[in-house]
């Protein structure tokens, strides 16, 4: 079985992130940090595969990039 290459140039999530969070992202069509900037907080926890570790690392990714989750709609 042929291994998937780790170095994919549209993928530039956190390298930390765990293989299922990674999985439940890329699931939903989000593969770059820059596809999560404006998408609500929220709808990133519902993910199956996304826990309170993969949101902090991606909230800290974001915020190196000067990119934030969408404030919560009211």
């Amino acid at each position: 079985m042929a291994k998937k290459e780790k170095d994919e140039p549209t993928d530039n999530l956190p390298k930390g992130l765990s293989a299922p969070a990674r999985r439940a992202l890329s699931g939903a069509g989000y593969t770059r940090l820059e596809d999560l900037a404006g998408v609500s907080e929220a709808k990133i926890k519902a993910l199956h595969g996304i826990g309170p570790n993969a949101v902090k690392q991606l909230k800290q990714a974001l915020a190196e990039k000067g990119l934030s989750f969408a404030a919560p709609s009211k």
